[in-house]
Formats: C-alpha cells, structure tokens, sequence
C-alpha cells in the first residue's frame, strides 16, 4: 500500500517545492529532496494492538460447545437456579436467622462524632510554628491552626500515636483523651484537661462569640444575681460555654482520671459516679431494737 501525507506535512512539502521551483538555480533533485518528507506507512493500523492483560476477552454463553458455556449456558440442568434466580439472603424456606436470634447490638446513631488529633501530628505543628506552645492550647487555636481540618464536628479526642515524639511542655484543653496521651503529655512536662464542647460551641469559640474558660457556671440561686452583673458589665455579648447535661457525660468530666475540669467538684473519698458509691466510705450505725414496752410490763 502506498504511503499516505497528512493534509498538513503536504501541504508543507508542496509550498517547499514550490519554492524551490522558482529559484533560477534549482535543479531536479532538490526538487525531490524537498518531497522527501519523513512519512509513516498507513499499514501500521493493521498491526496496532492493546498491552498485554489490558482487557479480557468477554465470555459468550449459549452460543455452541466451542466456547465451553454452550447449551446450558453454565447454569447446569433443571432448578430455580437454572431457570430463574434465587435471592442471596434466601435460606432455604426456614426462618431467617436474623428473627429467630435477632441482632447483635446496636448501632447509637445520636453518639457524639470527635474529630481525632494525635500526639505527632500536634508536635509536627508545634515545631512548624504554626501553633503556639507557649500559650494554652484550646480547641479555637486546634481549629484555626488546621491540624485537624476545617471541618467542625462534636469535639476534639487526643490519641497517642506517635507519643514518643512528645518533647515540647504545653497547656492543651480538649473534648476527651486517652490514657496514654495523657500520659505523652505529662511525661513531657505539661498540663492537659478535658472540657466539655458541643458543635456550635466550637464555632462559637472560633467566630469569637465566646470566651474560653474550664470554670463551670456556678449553680445556685445566690450566684444569679453576681452572673448578671458580670453579663451587663461586659459592653459586647459573649455566648457561655455549655455544661453537660447528661449523666454519662457528668461522671466523665467529673473522673480525675480523665482530667475532667469537673474533677474539683469532687469530695475526698467520693466517686465520680452519680449513683454508684465508694465502699467503705459511710458507716453503718446499728441501732439496737426497740424494745416492747407491753413486753416489758407483763409478769409471765
């Protein structure tokens, strides 16, 4: 097959030789030469091909003994399966297992989503300079700094990964830790508390509408009036962090263990638990019986 000029390299070739053609000295075979573009052959499409293993070849089924799924088409003979098609979860007609025994737990849709933050990310900021170790750590500065994304959610849990590398003493307030980051921050000389966050808090804390603070709001009738003369006086309105509510939330910030900021709440020996008591801690007085009085008056 002869080969074939692309409409753009002929034209090139043409106006070459046009060219050439008008010079008084041009002879025959720089006519020629000019001609004598690089070209490629049109056969190369009869031999263009995929890679190897780029795609495999579709199965025919039904369509005779050669391709291996012919006659019955891979389905074998007779049954539902060969003429129609049997639902996954079918199981045989019995009573499905998920009546019979029922689920396995539960799935607590309103839990509280944390955003996780761990020890060797936070140390990697620190030493970047993009948060402030002198200063204490809240989750507005964890928020503006993007250790953790843009994304605000129900608050902020401190992992361990990477404990070791703790090196830098800092001041950080959080949602919830876990015992071994709050022992990478300890043992690294600084001071770590969880505090009790909600979402709109944290957007709160970082649009500034509120002012951080691990005080909770004192509870009482004899502390209202000195709250609303603390209010007035402050000439722009701040929202006031939320206090939990709820009691597994009370007791969590309430454990020392957990370095709750309700921890100070505590008496000496009392457990932070709302219902169940520390033994040994209230002593049992046993009275003694009354006596019967008519028992006493009667002769025999």
């Amino acid at each position: 097959m002869p080969p074939r000029l692309p409409f753009a390299q002929a034209a090139r070739c043409c106006s070459a030789a046009i060219e050439a053609s008008s010079r008084p000295t041009t002879s025959l075979v720089s006519l020629f030469a000019a001609l004598s573009v690089q070209t490629r052959s049109a056969s190369i499409l009869a031999s263009l091909s995929d890679n190897k293993g780029a795609y495999q070849k579709r199965i025919r089924r039904g369509r005779g003994p050669s391709s291996g799924y012919g006659k019955t088409a891979g389905r074998g003979h007779k049954g539902t399966k060969q003429r129609n098609k049997v639902n996954t979860w079918f199981q045989g007609g019995q009573t499905p297992l998920i009546v019979s025994h029922g689920r396995m737990g539960f799935i607590n849709h309103r839990a509280p989503e944390m955003m996780e933050l761990n020890i060797d990310r936070l140390q990697s900021w620190i030493d970047a300079g993009r948060i402030d170790a002198t200063k204490p750590i809240t989750a507005r500065e964890i928020i503006k700094s993007g250790v953790i994304g843009a994304t605000i959610k129900d608050g902020i849990k401190l992992l361990a990964r990477g404990g070791d590398q703790m090196k830098t003493p800092i001041d950080i307030v959080v949602s919830r830790a876990s015992a071994s980051a709050i022992k990478a921050v300890e043992g690294a000389g600084g001071k770590i508390m969880t505090r009790y966050y909600t979402k709109d808090s944290i957007r709160r804390l970082v649009k500034g509408e509120s002012i951080h603070t691990v005080t909770p709001l004192p509870v009482g009738p004899e502390h209202v009036a000195g709250v609303l003369a603390q209010a007035k006086a402050t000439k722009k309105h701040y929202y006031r962090l939320p206090d939990p509510t709820s009691r597994w939330d009370i007791e969590y910030y309430r454990d020392p263990a957990h370095r709750g900021y309700l921890s100070h709440t505590l008496q000496p020996g009392e457990s932070p638990s709302l219902y169940f008591k520390v033994p040994g801690t209230t002593a049992i007085a046993n009275k003694p019986k009354a006596k019967d009085k008519e028992a006493e008056s009667r002769l025999f």
